[in-house]
């Protein structure tokens, strides 16, 4: 079973920057695909950012691409989502999972963390 931790959100003005962290209880998180989702208060859950075990793919969404960086750090069994240019529209509870492969769909992820709230004034 993987333990997956969000921290970092807050509460941010327009156009500022937030790093969010999720935490991976287990070593197996080193051979898991990571992904960052989202969901504002009525809408469905969406994608935002995933990577590949090593690195080397990752995937953005169109409204944030430019914006976000995924990365990850192995050896601490973290993933992170540097966010810049924080838009209103960010706003929303961030959800990191894991994967056996990289994927743009919440159903292709079978471990989640319990969220962190983003909420970007303008």
């Amino acid at each position: 079973q993987v333990q997956l931790v969000e921290s970092g959100g807050g509460l941010v003005q327009a156009g500022g920057s937030l790093r969010l962290s999720c935490a991976a209880s287990v070593r197996s998180f080193r051979n898991s695909a990571m992904g960052w989702f989202r969901q504002a208060p009525g809408k469905e859950r969406e994608f935002v950012a995933a990577i590949t075990w090593s690195g080397g793919s990752i995937y953005y969404a169109n409204s944030v691409k430019g914006r976000f960086t995924i990365s990850r750090d192995n050896a601490k069994n973290t993933v992170y989502l540097q966010m810049y240019n924080l838009k209103p529209e960010d706003t929303a509870v961030y959800y990191c999972a894991a994967a056996v492969r990289i994927g743009v769909e919440p159903t292709e992820y079978d471990y989640w963390g319990q969220g962190t709230q983003v909420t970007v004034s303008s």
